[in-house]
């Protein structure tokens, strides 16, 4: 039944905002079973995921447990925990005037949300929102990425069999689908994506004056300081950069560093593919595929911005690319361009901290900011003289994985933000009150 291609997306979204009337999502209990649900569905079929995430991007299984299995498990465990706390009315101080008065806030649920959700962590980045949007008392429509079809296909027969059906339906489909989605009337649209598909989804929500959380991406920098650790530094960076073949919105997409440290860090990255993914990273289990051949093309045509370093390789009728370093890029080099989204990258080389702070903010916001460094007063400025949606110290990525840590971007990169209590309040109105006695 919540299958919902054969509804159309006004009918569908009808029936769920008949629901969401009834009050039957607003219950603590009601939240508390989907999310119970959604955890069980996860466990018990974590096959059916892991062979259609290798599938449709290669991903090892390891990947899948740790990624998008138990990444989504944790977010829901967090949130089990504590969302009876979250939701308890919080008192607010009244001035002298209304003294006899008492103040305080509640959470709303908003009503029909719709979570698009895109096609590098095609189960993760759909169902860690719509924990957020069920524990906020919200009927979801889910729509899974067509780019990833074995993932949509089996989210698609399996949410119906464990989340409350009259509360939640899975939209399959492109771009005639999301279309017709974006023209109903919504009371929050949750989108992962692009800026460029970002922009279209802005413009559609004006249309009801439907607020918006955008996911978004960029051009992550990783600054890499004088008098680091290199072998533990390229280590870091390769385990991030090429988790997934690199098609991840927070992987480090370059390096920033002087010649004297680039030169070096080109031998400890070249060491650190190898101890990673072996002489052969095409035979490794744990290395990924590129999603789809128009992609495989982007990115090869990148391969020419630099000298490689290590990697390189590539055969389009596998959608494989190696994981690839290149030296001297340029700033202006076809590859610093646009965000990365792939297994390869460029080290761009700077005279040191001040010129690597001017090229971050010459750029646009990123979704994070990495730095390694042992220098305290090199974070601050770091902190202080640069915006990004994130900043990681000595480990790219780990910030995604602390539910209490708000995720999200900045100006390009994104707005709004979600992970623990955060996704209560993106899926909430925080209403206000106020209890003036009669008497």
């Amino acid at each position: 039944m919540v299958h919902s291609n054969a509804e159309h997306p006004g009918d569908v979204i009808a029936r769920l905002r008949a629901t969401f009337r009834t009050g039957r999502t607003k219950p603590l209990s009601w939240r508390r079973e989907q999310l119970i649900a959604l955890r069980t569905m996860l466990t018990e079929h974590s096959q059916e995921f892991a062979a259609a995430l290798h599938a449709d991007l290669g991903k090892s299984e390891r990947e899948v447990f740790r990624t998008e299995i138990g990444s989504t498990v944790g977010e829901i465990d967090h949130t089990l925990e504590h969302l009876e706390e979250w939701l308890r009315p919080e008192p607010v101080e009244v001035p002298e005037r209304l003294r006899t008065a008492t103040a305080w806030t509640v959470h709303d649920p908003l009503g029909v949300v719709l979570v698009i959700a895109p096609w590098n962590y095609p189960a993760h980045l759909l169902l860690a929102p719509v924990v957020g949007a069920l524990a906020a008392g919200n009927c979801v429509v889910a729509k899974p990425s067509e780019l990833a079809p074995a993932t949509s296909r089996v989210i698609a027969e399996l949410l119906p069999q464990f989340v409350d059906s009259d509360a939640l339906a899975v939209v399959e489909g492109a771009v005639p689908e999301v279309t017709a989605l974006l023209e109903q009337h919504l009371d929050h649209i949750f989108y992962t994506g692009n800026g460029t598909v970002g922009r279209i989804v802005m413009r559609a929500a004006a249309e009801h004056l439907t607020p918006v959380t955008l996911e978004l991406g960029g051009k992550s920098p990783a600054f890499v300081d004088q008098g680091t650790d290199l072998q533990t530094v390229a280590s870091r960076l390769v385990a991030t950069k090429f988790l997934n073949a690199g098609q991840t919105c927070v992987a480090p997409d370059y390096v920033l560093t002087d010649p004297v440290t680039a030169s070096k860090l080109e031998d400890a990255l070249e060491t650190a593919v190898q101890q990673t993914y072996g002489d052969d990273p095409a035979a490794s289990p744990e290395y990924g595929r590129i999603v789809n051949e128009r992609h495989f093309d982007r990115l090869t045509g990148f391969l020419g911005s630099g000298r490689p370093v290590v990697g390189g390789e590539h055969d389009r009728a596998s959608r494989y690319l190696a994981p690839t370093v290149l030296a001297g890029v340029a700033p202006d080099s076809p590859v610093m361009s646009e965000e990365i989204f792939g297994p390869i990258l460029p080290i761009v080389e700077v005279a040191g901290l001040d010129e690597a702070i001017a090229f971050i903010n010459e750029r646009d916001k990123p979704l994070a900011l990495y730095a390694f460094t042992e220098s305290a007063t090199t974070r601050d400025r770091l902190l202080a003289e640069t915006s990004s949606g994130g900043v990681g110290f000595g480990l790219p990525l780990a910030h995604l994985t602390v539910s209490d840590l708000p995720f999200g971007g900045v100006g390009e990169s994104g707005m709004g933000n979600y992970h623990g209590r955060y996704s209560l309040e993106t899926f909430s109105h925080r209403k206000a009150v106020l209890d003036m006695p009669l008497g």
